[in-house]
């Protein structure tokens, strides 16, 4: 982690490539484009990096250019639920920014990337200006809905294999993070970081999802073979196993 400047304070303009890696920047209007480029940021974010921390009010609406982070909670207690891993394409954090209400969640760089970051004030003058934006930010809050319900879900499972098939599941979904296309970059430590089981038993949870034929283990990430599967947990699974 950088320990000479904040993440805030490594923002710059964004690339040509990087705006065209934004999944709202094409229902934008040529007015529209011209302010939010004027105000538009990116940052390069390190692992451990935090973009928003809980109690903090929100001053951006942010989104993963590249990368990968993780969104999630801790209790009194010391415990920590996972709400979302959230690869490329994915902007976060819509609700937050309506209400301009603290953040009830933490989110930190897993791995180094490339967070993009669109000022608050003008976030909600796309609301107030944009019908595409704002078609694109009703999509975002009802996907969102179901993606938190679902965590909570996984969060509760006992079966490691079914708690992996249901995360990849969730980080292959093209509304919330259209980015990813086929394949997902992440390693095996990565995803155990996120659904919150050891390595190892990630690995033996993705072999058996390989075995099944529901997903294939590319050099440097995964490819989904049947989504559905995944999200249903519709393949054979081996007897429980402790994380």
């Amino acid at each position: 982690m950088s320990q000479e400047l904040s993440l805030h304070q490594r923002r710059r303009k964004p690339l040509a490539s990087e705006l065209d890696g934004i999944p709202w920047w094409p229902v934008l209007q040529p007015l529209e484009r011209e302010t939010v480029s004027r105000v538009l940021v990116v940052g390069d974010a390190d692992p451990g990096d935090y973009v928003c921390r809980m109690g903090r009010a929100p001053t951006y609406w942010f989104g993963v250019v590249d990368g990968l982070l993780k969104m999630n909670t801790d209790s009194a207690d010391g415990a920590s639920m996972t709400l979302a891993g959230l690869p490329p394409g994915g902007w976060f954090g819509e609700g937050t920014a309506i209400k301009r209400e603290p953040y009830r969640y933490n989110v930190q760089a897993i791995r180094r990337s490339v967070v993009g970051g669109l000022p608050i004030d003008t976030f909600h003058w796309l609301l107030d200006h944009s019908i595409g934006f704002n078609r694109f930010v009703m999509s975002q809050l009802n996907e969102r809905l179901g993606q938190f319900i679902a965590a909570r879900e996984i969060d509760r499972m006992s079966n490691p294999d079914l708690r992996v098939a249901r995360s990849l599941a969730a980080l292959f979904n093209p509304l919330l993070y259209p980015g990813v296309g086929e394949v997902l970059r992440i390693t095996q430590q990565e995803l155990a970081n996120l659904v919150g089981l050891s390595r190892q038993r990630v690995n033996e949870a993705l072999a058996v999802l390989q075995r099944e034929q529901v997903i294939m283990v590319e050099y440097g990430g995964l490819r989904v073979l049947d989504i559905e599967a995944l999200r249903h947990g519709e393949f054979s699974s081996p007897k429980k196993v402790a994380a």
